[in-house]
């Protein structure tokens, strides 16, 4: 904590010319009565008000002290801090074609993926993160970050109707995602890198190959954990129709192959999700990762701090009026 008015504080020093005040004229100001003789009352015991009665200026200078403190604005610290955190360097490179549409996951395969995924980035506070997604092209939704805040805004936000609405080629361009995804890690510095692919098709868009990115992030020294999303055969899809929506089943048609030769080739693992749970245990599965060392610079905000000093000065002030007109009540 540091004061905004530092310069207030020197009213600390009025308390010395008080104190000095108090302890040599006070007791001059207040009635006396004379006596003869005191050898009467030389061993009668000391009232328990007489014995209080320095709580008064003690109160009355806790009061001041704080209201001196209040008026040198106290506020916490500003400043930018660096600190080494455990973790690793990820990359989410998720499938938005419209067959994530389909149903045999609940609610379907992309609110299934988004779900998990957000459970996973919020279990790994300490990581830094990025997503792409891909359909027949591939872009970066979000690059690595350790603001997971940001990150799962942006997560909930994918939706499967950006080739629908124009913004993307439809399709499923597998080398082209991964690619994407391998980009944001090249620079990277940490000793772990890894790309997390989940797909529900196989590839039929794009100019790179799965295995021509697959060796590519080999090079680089990225692992890639492919995931497969979807049953063995078919799968309810809700086509549009008019005036509502029709359920048709489409063939599940995931390239089982390609993937597990992309894990294979980047010393990674590939992964089958048929429904929830399945896809729940395979992130669990994937955040056993190692960690390595990661520097993280993080800000902490200047607010004012002076509410604790204002209540307390309050009720000390109310408690020193209270004990005046009841305790320590004087009579004219």
């Amino acid at each position: 904590m540091e004061f905004a008015n530092k310069e207030y504080l020197f009213l600390l020093l009025l308390l010395i010319p008080y104190l000095i005040w108090y302890l040599m004229y006070r007791k001059k100001t207040e009635p006396t009565m004379r006596m003869s003789d005191t050898r009467a009352y030389r061993f009668a015991p000391r009232s328990w008000k007489v014995t209080l009665m320095p709580l008064q200026l003690l109160l009355r200078i806790a009061v001041f002290v704080l209201l001196v403190l209040i008026l040198a604005r106290p506020q916490t610290h500003n400043s930018w801090n660096n600190k080494s955190v455990e973790g690793i360097d990820i990359m989410m490179a998720m499938d938005v074609s419209g067959s994530m549409l389909a149903e045999d996951l609940r609610p379907n395969r992309i609110e299934a993926a988004k779900q998990v995924a957000a459970e996973f980035i919020a279990g790994r506070p300490s990581d830094n993160i990025g997503l792409t997604i891909f359909a027949g092209e591939a872009f970066t939704q979000c690059p690595m970050t350790t603001d997971h805040a940001s990150l799962l805004n942006l997560l909930h936000g994918v939706r499967t109707d950006l080739a629908t609405r124009g913004l993307i080629e439809d399709g499923t361009a597998i080398g082209m995602g991964l690619a994407n995804a391998v980009s944001r890690l090249k620079n990277s510095k940490a000793k772990s890198k890894v790309v997390i692919l989940l797909t529900d098709g196989s590839n039929n868009r794009g100019d790179i190959s799965p295995m021509t990115a697959a060796e590519i992030a080999k090079s680089l020294g990225i692992r890639v954990y492919t995931i497969g999303v979807g049953t063995n055969k078919v799968a309810p899809y809700p086509m549009p129709v008019a005036g509502g929506v029709q359920y048709v089943n489409i063939p599940v048609e995931i390239d089982s192959k390609t993937l597990s030769d992309i894990a294979a080739a980047t010393d990674g693992d590939f992964y089958r999700a048929t429904n929830n749970k399945e896809l729940q245990n395979i992130y669990k599965e994937i955040d056993k990762l190692e960690k390595s060392k990661l520097s993280v610079k993080t800000y902490s905000k200047r607010y004012e701090a002076y509410q604790p000093f204002a209540i307390a000065a309050v009720l000390l002030l109310l408690l020193e009026i209270l004990l005046r007109i009841t305790v320590f009540r004087k009579l004219p």
